[in-house]
């Protein structure tokens, strides 16, 4: 642990997990469709991938990408919001842990694709940020992919103003050692433009 709160539990305080999987819950019954993540991440994958989820919360993403055929682990920091992950599917490897020493988890490395999805970038504690972006890429495997998806304006952000910037995200994923190959404007894959206020970023990491 860094010994640091959060962003997210400066917001919530630790106990959002279920009336963040009731947010959902409804947005599902309404008809929206809540699996963008996990077809955006499929759709980059083989059959039968090895995925971690940083800062899964309720499990929504990881629990469907299991669902398409995928090896899944999940990894946060709230207690409440992993608490709903297991209770959804206990068979499922949910970890607790903070990304900034994901290393002390003692995961076996060589992900296919490394996911951080939900502001989980923006919401990370101040002056983490460059250092979970060093974790998520040591998990990979040679040619994996880091997957980020952040608000980049406080319309897209539970938060009055943006707290880290792509061009600062970009440096990061430089620093790790991993290159960009892809950005969208949406989960859908619609087309990036810098006043587009929401960014899906794919890394990779080059293979030797």
């Amino acid at each position: 642990m860094t010994g640091q709160r959060d962003r997210w539990a400066e917001l919530t305080g630790g106990q959002a997990g279920e009336e963040y999987a009731r947010r959902f819950a409804r947005l599902a019954e309404s008809g929206q469709d809540v699996h963008g993540e996990a077809a955006f991440c499929d759709a980059l994958l083989k059959p039968g991938s090895r995925v971690l989820d940083a800062g899964c919360g309720t499990g929504r993403i990881a629990i469907r990408l299991a669902e398409l055929g995928h090896h899944c682990t999940g990894v946060d920091l709230d207690p409440s919001m992993l608490a709903v992950a297991r209770r959804r599917a206990p068979g499922q490897d949910w970890l607790l842990g903070d990304l900034a020493r994901l290393d002390a988890l003692e995961l076996k490395p060589g992900f296919d694709l490394v996911l951080a999805a939900g502001n989980v970038i923006p919401l990370l504690a101040p002056g983490t940020e460059s250092a979970v972006i060093r974790q998520l890429a040591a998990a990979l495997r040679p040619g994996g992919l880091l997957v980020t998806g952040m608000g980049l304006d406080a319309a897209h952000l539970p938060l009055p103003e943006p707290p880290v910037t792509i061009e600062e995200v970009d440096r990061w994923c430089s620093e790790a050692g991993l290159t960009l190959r892809r950005r969208c404007a949406t989960w859908d894959g619609d087309p990036y433009h810098p006043d587009c206020g929401y960014a899906v970023s794919v890394h990779v990491r080059p293979a030797v």
